[in-house]
């Protein structure tokens, strides 16, 4: 458990950096709630009649002068991208750092074999995402506690799902594009989870395109799908779940034949 206690350690402070910002902002998001319920009548109504833009985002779907509605949207996007962001950044610099450091050399002199490196690594990538939710639920809970809105347990519980499972399946597939670079590859990670993130915006403009659903893990996060049908949607996530399990996949292939020099 040497390689997963260093790797919990040494990512430590960008742990608590990203935790505190994204629960910081969403606790604000949810705190500035009741100033923004005076005015949220012909705020909604104008959001859902802006075309394109209320479809892009959901707006058009729910009602966004209702609690659960404006968390769905402003929190969810808060979590949602902040949370990709941190994940991307996780996975792509977990085995890729050891080349780029030249720590590899030493690492792999340890008797421990690379399968059990990855498996520490991805442990460690996981638990970071864990903690980091936890926290923010938390604050997520309390804000609304403290503005008097609680919304249903279940919606509530499906969104943060729905954000942690997305998490998980970014880190993963950055995690196996990891194995395959020797670089930190940070402009990769973040690349990806922004790509990701607009492919969703796209999907929700035009029918044409809604198979990117399919692909981005941002389909099955759509806070106002979540809140409209009080479920995720077993296809979307389906796919990301194959997704997740083939990024770990190709990192314990890649990684096991790798030649580090």
């Amino acid at each position: 458990m040497a390689v997963l206690k260093h790797e919990l350690r040494q990512g430590r402070n960008a742990l608590v950096i990203w935790t505190g910002i994204i629960a910081f902002m969403l606790g604000v998001c949810v705190l500035i709630y009741p100033e923004m319920k005076k005015q949220m009548s012909e705020i909604s109504g104008m959001f859902a009649d802006m075309g394109s833009f209320s479809a892009a985002f959901g707006m058009d779907k729910i009602n966004f002068g209702e609690f659960i509605g404006y968390f769905g949207v402003e929190c969810g996007n808060v979590l949602g991208l902040g949370g990709a962001f941190f994940a991307a950044l996780l996975g792509i610099s977990a085995l890729a750092k050891e080349e780029k450091e030249h720590t590899a050399e030493f690492l792999l002199t340890h008797p421990v074999s690379r399968g059990k490196i990855v498996v520490q690594k991805l442990c460690s990538v996981f638990l970071q995402i864990a903690v980091l939710n936890v926290v923010v639920i938390g604050v997520a809970v309390l804000s609304a506690f403290f503005v008097g809105e609680m919304p249903e347990a279940k919606i509530f519980a499906l969104l943060f799902l729905a954000y942690f499972v997305l998490q998980i399946e970014v880190a993963a597939i950055c995690f196996g594009i990891s194995a395959f670079i020797s670089r930190g590859g940070l402009g990769i990670g973040l690349g990806i989870a922004a790509l990701l993130y607009f492919l969703n915006i796209i999907s929700n403009l035009t029918e044409n395109a809604e198979f990117l659903k399919y692909i981005t893990p941002f389909g099955y996060t759509e806070g106002a799908d979540i809140i409209a049908n009080g479920s995720i949607n077993r296809g979307y996530l389906s796919v990301g779940l194959v997704l997740t399990v083939i990024g770990i996949g190709m990192a314990f292939y890649r990684y096991s034949r790798k030649d580090i020099a």
